[in-house]
């Protein structure tokens, strides 16, 4: 039995995998945190999780596969929701930044998009803007 046949099809399925990749981000350097946990839970909510989805996908989120979509901003949000749960801990590891970029090229951006929009990620979500970036950012 796959999958889609025990989540049916659509957007609730695109929903249960990309929470299995913010579980997977979340556990990628060991244990979950309390504070990784609070925000998995968020997400669980916000993305209509049932507890049985949610157990399933605790158990082993590397059995779901990534959704891609054709949207950019849906492409965008679903790519900030991953840079959420890797910054929970304030920082982001080698392995989290390898797995983030397979995620962004799974969610159907191409390699370099993937690497700059990454980077970019890395800046905001570390902090490390410049004084004319935090301003366009606030004047927005």
């Amino acid at each position: 039995m796959s999958f889609s046949d025990l989540f049916g099809s659509g957007e609730h399925l695109r929903n249960i995998n990309h929470f299995a990749s913010i579980v997977n981000l979340a556990s990628v350097d060991g244990e979950i945190n309390e504070k990784e946990r609070n925000l998995v839970e968020r997400f669980a909510r916000k993305l209509d999780i049932s507890e049985q989805e949610y157990t399933m996908v605790i158990k082993n989120p590397k059995e779901f596969p990534i959704s891609a979509y054709n949207s950019s901003e849906k492409r965008l949000e679903r790519l900030h929701d991953l840079f959420k749960i890797i910054f929970a801990d304030s920082l982001i590891d080698h392995e989290e930044e390898i797995l983030v970029k397979r995620y962004a090229i799974g969610l159907g951006f191409s390699s370099e998009a993937a690497e700059k929009i990454i980077k970019r990620s890395i800046q905001i979500f570390s902090g490390q803007l410049n004084f004319e970036d935090y301003k366009y950012l606030l004047d927005k």
